[in-house]
């Protein structure tokens, strides 16, 4: 589904991504992990046309989008969960999740406002709330909600239980779950290790903008030395 090959970019004159490879299939989950400032969310802005690939490869079904900007990805099937949000502040829950309403040519819509309003209740009851008067949680909600309203072939999340109450991360983590069971290809950047292991089929490890490591959930979580020299802080 989406492949990236000997990945390269950066922001201006300073490169952040020198070698970043790995790839994911239909309905697979996959981590990208490694510590702070190593070139996770560098890496999914690249693959979402944020900024300019420097050069190596990113494809999509086969088909290249090196080239594309970032409302031309989406429209290919690509759904993006920010660091940070970034919902509308002065939309309401609603307005929000109706903003970015979309179907993909030749297949049902999947998610519609009734389907996110199951998934996440609470969304329901704040349906008319504006998005400033969110707690972070219900923000995240929202985030999560909005990108799947664009109804993604694969949706894309950059630490999504980042800051939040430990009791808002399980709910996060259980939805998740239940976009994996029902065959959401899913491309996952996280910290907790546990979590990660359990939900995700495979991951990739960068480490100043390098893949160092890729496999399965059940070989990294056996990879302690990979544990030790790069995801620890």
């Amino acid at each position: 589904m989406l492949k990236i090959d000997n990945l390269t970019a950066g922001y201006g004159q300073s490169q952040v991504l020198f070698d970043v490879s790995l790839s994911i299939e239909a309905g697979q989950v996959l981590a990208l992990m490694g510590r702070n400032g190593m070139g996770k969310t560098t890496t999914i802005s690249a693959v979402m046309g944020l900024i300019p690939r420097w050069g190596g490869g990113v494809s999509f079904d086969g088909r290249g989008i090196d080239r594309l900007p970032p409302h031309r990805v989406a429209r290919l099937g690509v759904g993006l969960v920010p660091e940070g949000r970034q919902i509308f502040p002065t939309l309401t829950v609603e307005e929000n999740l109706v903003a970015t309403a979309a179907i993909r040519d030749g297949e049902p819509a999947r998610w519609t406002l009734e389907a996110v309003w199951e998934l996440f209740p609470r969304l329901r009851e704040r349906r008319r709330n504006l998005g400033n008067r969110l707690s972070g949680g219900e923000q995240q909600m929202l985030a999560i909600g909005r990108a799947l309203m664009t109804n993604p072939r694969l949706l894309i999340l950059d630490e999504a239980t980042e800051g939040l109450a430990p009791v808002i991360r399980a709910e996060i983590w259980a939805v998740l779950e239940t976009l994996k069971r029902e065959g959401q290809s899913i491309l996952l950047v996280d910290k907790n290790l546990s979590a990660v292991l359990r939900l995700a089929d495979a991951c990739a490890v960068i480490e100043k903008g390098r893949t160092v490591w890729s496999g399965t959930s059940a070989e990294l979580g056996r990879a302690t030395d990979i544990h030790e020299t790069y995801l620890h802080i």
